[in-house]
């Protein structure tokens, strides 16, 4: 049975998902503020989080930097701050997707249910370790190497590697991107935007691999003079 944690300070509404979530068949813990989903984390491999942003002692974007390395499930932040730049803060720090409250349950559960099952299913994989001229990438072991050199990538942000080097030379749109990594048909086809800028930023900043194809996508590209 898959495991949702659900952290939100509004008990009635933290009891009122879990019913919800419960009624379709998953486990969920649920936890009303920071500290709490932290420890709870800590006792518990979860499968996905559910993480409201505005929580007493410790806020969700504090939860969110303290267990994203230690986590690789979906993180999903359901908040009432919809600002453009909460959402992308929420990018930026690893979230998986946002939902705005108030909130529609069917979507919010269809969401869920979109992310896990997901999750069960197997996109193209790269092989164990695999190189593509100064960039290393190993999806197993969870890391990436820029001459030889480890560099620090989200989880979200190394399965965005891995599938656009496995699609070497494919021109991918925004949505092809959010439907593959993601695992899902719903949510914000930004993050993928949002999440391109911060990788560039660690591990292409000459812009050598990553390119745009205006009004197309993105694609991967090995330059001729770094070979394979």
């Amino acid at each position: 049975m898959k495991k949702i944690l659900i952290a939100d300070d509004d008990e009635e509404i933290a009891f009122l998902i879990s019913d919800a979530l419960t009624d379709e068949g998953y486990s969920t813990v649920c936890v009303h503020n920071g500290d709490g989903a932290i420890q709870a984390v800590k006792n518990t491999a979860f499968d996905l989080i559910l993480l409201d942003v505005m929580m007493p002692n410790t806020d969700g974007h504090a939860v969110c930097r303290k267990i994203r390395s230690d986590v690789s499930c979906p993180i999903i932040f359901v908040s009432a701050k919809n600002r453009s730049e909460d959402m992308l803060l929420g990018f930026k720090i690893g979230a998986d997707d946002y939902i705005e409250k108030p909130f529609d349950l069917d979507i919010l559960t269809a969401k869920v249910k979109a992310r896990l099952n997901g999750s069960d299913r197997r996109i193209k994989k790269a092989p164990r370790i695999k190189s593509y001229g100064d960039i290393t990438i190993n999806e197993d072991e969870m890391y990436a190497k820029k001459n030889g050199i480890a560099v620090t990538l989200s989880p979200k942000e190394l399965q965005l590697l891995c599938y656009l080097a496995e699609n070497e030379g494919n021109t991918l749109s925004k949505e092809e991107i959010y439907k593959a990594v993601w695992e899902s048909d719903y949510g914000d086809i930004g993050a993928v935007a949002v999440h391109i800028k911060h990788l560039r930023e660690k591990i292409d900043p000459r812009g050598k691999y990553i390119k745009t194809v205006w009004g197309s996508g993105y694609k991967f590209i090995v330059p001729a003079e770094d070979g394979k």
